[in-house]
């Protein structure tokens, strides 16, 4: 039975993307090469709430691809695969094509 984890308030859950260590020709790449600390989104909580009680939703949506700090963000497992848990407001910002 795979466990599904739902994020509480403004977390976010993500799954880091790996860059490819060689090229589809096979040539091999430098670590460092233009590697952005990315992943995408696998989950979110519904957001926090203001001094009001009004709730603030959070900025990304489940799918999104995003920058993220290079250090921070909590280490999740689940099943075989790693995760990191993240607040809203570390994200860096919403990667696009």
């Amino acid at each position: 039975m795979a466990k599904r984890l739902i994020p509480s308030l403004n977390r976010i859950l993500v799954e880091k993307i790996v860059p490819p260590s060689k090229t589809s020709a096979g040539i091999l790449l430098p670590e460092k090469s233009a590697q952005l600390n990315s992943g995408k989104v696998v989950a979110v909580g519904p957001g926090s709430r203001d001094n009001h009680g009004k709730l603030i939703p959070v900025g990304v949506k489940e799918g999104d691809t995003v920058l993220l700090p290079e250090y921070g963000g909590t280490e999740v497992k689940l099943g075989d695969k790693e995760y990191r848990l993240y607040r809203d407001d570390d994200i860096l910002g919403t990667l696009h094509d």
